[in-house]
This record gives structure tokens, C-alpha cells and sequence, in this order.
């Protein structure tokens, strides 16, 4: 396994160069998890873009304030009263744009201007803090933008990148950035330690005035990639924090963290709404390297262990489909009742999947077809099964619907 010879190109970069290039009618915003390659696809849509146009980093500016981001508005204005094949079009991006204090009201009002000035500027935004991009453009800009999401890169984008084995991504993950730091464990846990976990929770979650305990955040964190694919009660929960305060208060804290794309805790499923809300949740990191980057063994001793290797597995598993769940538009749960369990639940409108994963550790399968009985029209999947390889499933070769 080797680091990428030459910067490898994400289907996104694709999907953003036909969206600029589309007639002028939403903002385009480029979100997801820090490290996860944002700033890349917006450098590789530039080189492809039949426009003119400014690109305009907040992180390299000594000052980036609302004076600045009119400023940076105003140098794409200019770029459409040349004359070019695009008769006036063209395009401004700004790069973490949640930096700006209270950003989206001004573009808002920059937007607006351009939009009654009949001024075909189109504008990219992107930013890593998907908590205060999704804060902006709810208290602002509602109606006049897409989002399209940078997930955690899959297997099949690490196998064509770097030459992942299966075992490689069950260790290190979908973070490009570490790809070549394998070779040095430490170099590497500081780097998931310091540039996504740190930077995540202090930049991003902390930064949020609703965070009153920040250790019990951080502690919730390191609770929840410890025990990632598993299911916690609340009573659980708060008996492993000091402090915690209540089951609202590390409800609350796991919906950001969620949001943040770093854990999240997966609802029970049932027909009953309330029922699913009030339910123990199942803890679930966003990437496998996340709950190696906290562990002190070795990744590949810790997968050397059938039990821990079962539970990384099944995390893959549930974090890949949280991926899909953000580009895909469907529900991602978990069900167990009594001594019978369903790792994984999909639900798309009225089309149900439940999902079994077989990691290589010892576990019942009863939960499977009684789920499927109970729910008449249910597809069923056994992840690593020879019908389903867990490869194969993980590089993107199962289609779901």
C-alpha cells in the first residue's frame, strides 16, 4: 500500500462542475467532515469550469470579516462584464465561509442584489463546520441553495487511491490526508488526534453556545467510538460521565456530534415514532479510524481479536451506510427485541432493508428473519455472506434499491 502518484478525482468534482455550469438558480454548498477533501474538489471543478471566476480561502485571509466577503463578492461581479463564451456569466467561491461572522446574512443580501441586477454570478460556498454552515443557511438563505455533501471517502475510492486492502480501511479508514502516515502508528494517531477529532470538537461543536460541558462532550466522544456498534442505554451513558447532567443533555450532545460527522447514536426502529425517539441508542462512529485513533493497541493487533474485529466490522458497515444515507435520502436504524437483533435498518419511503453484517464473531441470526416476518415485503441482506462479500458491499458493488 502506497500513497496516490498523482491527486486522485472524486465522482463529486463531476457532479459540481454540471451544477456551475447549470443556469443561475441556487448557491451551490460543498459540505461534510473535516480532512475529507472539500478544498480538492473545489481545486479540481476550477480546472474544468468554462467560466471565469475567483476563489476566495477565508483560512488564508488575515482578516476575514463581512467587509471582506463583499470584497471577494465584488471581484466576481467584475469577472461578468467581460466578454467571454459564457456572455457574462460567472463564478465565485468561498472556502470555509463559516469563518465570517454572521456570513449568511450578507450573502443573502449579495445574492439578492445580483439576483434583481439580473447579474449571472453563480456562487459555491463551502465550508468544514457543518453545524454552523447548516445553522447560516437555516437562518438565512432558505430557498436559494443545494448542498452537496463530502462524506468520508468509501473502500472502493481508498482501494482506486491508494491501494487499500480490506483490512487497510478496517484500520486507517476514509481519511486521505493520513494515507501515507501508516507507516509511523504515532505520526498517524496524532494526526486523527489533532487535524479531525481536536479540530472538530473545538472548532466546530464547542464553538456552538448550546455546549455547557465541554469534557463531558469530549468524554462522550471517546465513550461512544469505544463501544461504536453497540447499544448503550442512557442510564449506561451516564454512569461512564462525570457529570453528564441528564438523558437530554447527552441526547443533545450526540445530535451534534452528529452532525458534526464524527459519532451519532441510531435510533431502535419501530412504527412508533415516539417510541424510536425514547429508545436506547445504538453509538456509531462516522469512520473505523476514528475508534482506532482512540484505542492505544495497534490497529491490526486489534484486528487480529475476533471480538474486536466483529465490532470494527460492523461499524464499517453502519458507517458506510451513513454515508450513503446523506447522498441517498433514506433512514438508518437498528431494531432488537428481547434476545432477537438486526444490526442495521434501512427504510426509503416505503421500501424496508434490514441488514445482518457476519464480522467473524459469535452471534445469533434469529433476529433476521423474524424481523422480516414481522414486516411483510422487507428485504433482507447478510453483509459478508458470499452473496453479499463484505467487500464488495463496503467498495459500493450492492445496490440497496
Amino acid at each position: 500500500m502506497v500513497a496516490a502518484t498523482k491527486q486522485y478525482r472524486r465522482a463529486l468534482v463531476q457532479t459540481l462542475v454540471k451544477r456551475i455550469h447549470e443556469p443561475r438558480h441556487f448557491l451551490q454548498v460543498l459540505t461534510g467532515p473535516r480532512q475529507t477533501g472539500k478544498t480538492t474538489v473545489l481545486t479540481q471543478a476550477l480546472a474544468e469550469v468554462k467560466l471565469p471566476w475567483h476563489f476566495a480561502d477565508t483560512d488564508a485571509a488575515e482578516v476575514a470579516d463581512r467587509n471582506w466577503l463583499r470584497a471577494q463578492w465584488e471581484m466576481g461581479r467584475a469577472l461578468t462584464s467581460g466578454k467571454d463564451e459564457a456572455s457574462g456569466a460567472a463564478l465565485l467561491v468561498i472556502d470555509e465561509v463559516q469563518n465570517i461572522s454572521q456570513w449568511s446574512r450578507t450573502v443573502k443580501a449579495l445574492w439578492d442584489e445580483d439576483a434583481r441586477a439580473g447579474r449571472d454570478l453563480r456562487v459555491v460556498l463551502s465550508g468544514s463546520s457543518t453545524l454552523l454552515l447548516q445553522s447560516g443557511l437555516s437562518e438565512s438563505l432558505m430557498g436559494r441553495f443545494e448542498v452537496l455533501r463530502s462524506p468520508h471517502w468509501t473502500l472502493r475510492e481508498c482501494q482506486d487511491a491508494f491501494g487499500y486492502t480490506l483490512d487497510d480501511y478496517l484500520c486507517y479508514g476514509g481519511y486521505p490526508g493520513s494515507a501515507f502516515l501508516h507507516g509511523d502508528l504515532n505520526r498517524w494517531r496524532a494526526y486523527l488526534t489533532d487535524a479531525i477529532i481536536e479540530a472538530t470538537l473545538s472548532r466546530d461543536v464547542l464553538a456552538l453556545e448550546s455546549v455547557r460541558k465541554p469534557a463531558v462532550l469530549r468524554a462522550l466522544f471517546k465513550l461512544g467510538a469505544s463501544f461504536s456498534a453497540q447499544e448503550l442505554s442512557y442510564r449506561k451513558i451516564l454512569g461512564q460521565l462525570d457529570d453528564a447532567g441528564n438523558t437530554s443533555t447527552v441526547a443533545h450532545y450526540l445530535d451534534l456530534l452528529g452532525r458534526a460527522g464524527l459519532l451519532c447514536g441510531l435510533q431502535k426502529y419501530s412504527h412508533k415514532e415516539l417510541k424510536q425517539r425514547a429508545s436506547s441508542p445504538r453509538l456509531l462512529a462516522y469512520d473505523p479510524s476514528l475508534i482506532m485513533a482512540i484505542k492505544r493497541a495497534r490497529p491490526k493487533d486489534i484486528l487480529a481479536d475476533p471480538e474486536q474485529r466483529g465490532h470494527i466490522t460492523e461499524s464499517a458497515v453502519g458507517a458506510y451506510l451513513l454515508g450513503r444515507s446523506a447522498t441517498e435520502d433514506f433512514e438508518l436504524f437498528w431494531w432488537r427485541e428481547g434476545d432477537l437483533e438486526v444490526d442495521y435498518v434501512v427504510r426509503k419511503d416505503d421500501q424496508l432493508i434490514a441488514l445482518e453484517v457476519k464480522s467473524g464473531r459469535k452471534k445469533g441470526n434469529k433476529g433476521l428473519p423474524e424481523f422480516v416476518l414481522r414486516n411483510p415485503g422487507c428485504r433482507a441482506l447478510t453483509v459478508g455472506s458470499p452473496e453479499t462479500p463484505l467487500e464488495e458491499f463496503l467498495a459500493g458493488g450492492v445496490a440497496l434499491f
